[in-house]
Formats: structure tokens, sequence, C-alpha cells
């Protein structure tokens, strides 16, 4: 199984919100990383038929000849699962009418007739309702759910039916840590047979669960790798300087600063550090390099671009 992006560009007036963006992608699951306007939604409308491309094309195969996915139609759409940042769900849907409600649409068990696909359907959103932890409320009315449920239901609704490409907007916004690590596990569960495209500004949601991590800037790819290649590129670049209180705000000034915390024996501020040389500070102790992280790449290559959605 393949999804070939091909030279895909887009633009709103003199905007280049997407410049030949290319990318071969295969089963796993792949980060597009960016700040605002960087062009993350723009192809995943495109790949989801919500915008048309200005030119180029975006091939799908599963087994066969590659196909234009424009070409396939519902073809490509039944396999497709999409999860947009801000869902429209019908407030007055029940949970569990929701999901029927969306498998209907999506004509899950079209294989099966009678009380066998409605047996099917009925495991199938049992299974994935479990998965998301909204299990317990089936017959809450999506009104009465927290932001973080409905950002769960709208998971829920994206891989129901078993699509073979997933596109998954800002899965865990809204989540507290503990929701944030299942999403995450099941992600990485399911995504062994399928395309799984996750954008984020949750980093470390992806650090260690990405097949490659594609970094948009302006419409135009930087780079694209695999976690650990990316992290390579800054090994001993990333500080850890112990800094007294005072000089913090002048050290803030000076170095791209990525984290502030404090050492509790000497009351020392401790700068996480972004340079290319080692920082220095009054403090009797000198700067030390510690193991870069993927967030300390990402804040490396887009620095000040790098903050809001």
């Amino acid at each position: 199984m393949k999804l070939s992006i091909n030279n895909v560009s887009k633009a709103y007036g003199s905007n280049k919100a997407l410049q030949h963006f290319t990318a071969d992608l295969e089963p796993g699951i792949y980060a597009l990383l960016g700040p605002n306007g960087s062009g993350k939604s723009t192809l995943m409308n495109i790949i989801t038929d919500n915008l048309k491309s200005d030119e180029g094309e975006i091939l799908f195969s599963d087994g066969g000849e590659p196909e234009n996915i424009l070409k396939m139609g519902v073809r490509f759409r039944e396999k497709l699962g999409f999860m947009p940042q801000y869902p429209g769900m019908y407030p007055n849907f029940t949970v569990e009418r929701f999901m029927w409600y969306m498998a209907a649409l999506k004509d899950v068990g079209s294989h099966l007739k009678g009380r066998e696909k409605r047996k099917y359907i009925k495991s199938e959103i049992e299974n994935i309702l479990k998965a998301v932890e909204l299990d317990d409320i089936p017959r809450r009315r999506i009104g009465a759910l927290s932001g973080g449920m409905k950002q769960r239901l709208a998971l829920a609704q994206a891989v129901l039916g078993n699509p073979s490409v997933l596109i998954l907007d800002e899965p865990t916004a809204g989540l507290d840590p503990k929701q944030r690590i299942a999403i995450r596990n099941f992600i990485s569960r399911i995504a062994f047979d399928k395309i799984v495209i996750i954008a984020t500004h949750v980093v470390s949601d992806v650090e260690f669960v990405a097949r490659d991590v594609i970094m948009l800037k302006k419409g135009v790819i930087v780079d694209n790798a695999p976690p650990a290649e990316l992290v390579r590129k800054i090994e001993g670049k990333v500080w850890n300087l112990p800094a007294p209180e005072d000089e913090v705000v002048e050290l803030q000034q000076k170095y791209r600063v990525t984290n502030i915390t404090r050492d509790d024996k000497t009351g020392d501020a401790i700068l996480r550090v972004l340079s290319e040389e080692e920082p220095i500070s009054t403090a009797d102790k000198p700067a030390t390099t510690v193991a870069p992280t993927l967030e300390d790449y990402y804040l490396y290559v887009f620095g000040e671009e790098s903050g809001g959605n």
C-alpha cells in the first residue's frame, strides 16, 4: 500500500500555502510538524478532497496499479478516515447514536446483511469506544460532553470502518496526560497496516511512534526523516546552563532558551539552551551538553515561529 503525493501546490491569491509537496507514504505513522501557516491543514484538506490543488497529483495503490485519488472518487473515500481539528457533531445525538450514524454514512459492514451486519457494527462501535475510553457514556448527549470527550469521539468516528488511510489533525488537543498516552498507544496499535498522518503541536506525542517526521515551513518541506535522524543533527547543541535567577531575563535575550527549571540545592535556575557554542553565565558551574529531543530540533528549525496552532 502506498500514497504518493507528487508536486502538490496550492495558493490563496499571492499566499503560497503549499509548494511542490512530494512524499511517498507507506504503512506507518507520519508526523506533520510546522508553525502556523506552514501548510499542514491545506495538505490534509487536499488529501481528503475537501480542497483542490493548483497542481500536482496524489496516487494511491493497494497492491495494484497506482490510481489518482480524484479519479477513484468514492472508492478512495471508503478507504479514508479523517479527524478534523474542529469537527462538527450533532449536539443532540448520543455518543452511541452518532457512531451508528457514521457507520451508516461509511457503509460499515457492507459485506454483510441483516442481523450479521448489525452485530458486526455493534461490536466495532463497542471496541472503538472502549479504546478511546468512552464506553462508559454511550448514551450521553454530545452537547454535554467535555472538550476532551468530543476530541476522543472525533477520533472514534475516524477509525470506524477500519480505513487504510487515517488523517488526524491535532488528535490529542484538549486531553489530559493520561488520555494522551492512551490515545497515542491506540493509534500506534492500529497503524501497522494503515498510512497514518498526524498533524500536531504536541511534539512528544510523535517522537517515539512516527516512522518519519515531515517538517513544513511556509508550504515547503524543510526536512523529512525518521525522528532519531533529525535529533542527531543537533547533538552537542543542547545545553543545561546554571545561572543566577537575576540573570535569566538577560540570558533569554542572548540565547535561545527552551525551558527553565530550578536547582533545589543551589537555588540557581537551569536554562535549557540551544546554541552552536557553549553558553556562559556568571554561575560557578559551566554549561553541560544534554541529549537532544525532537522538540529541541523543532525549536532549532522554527525558532520564534514555533508558537501557536
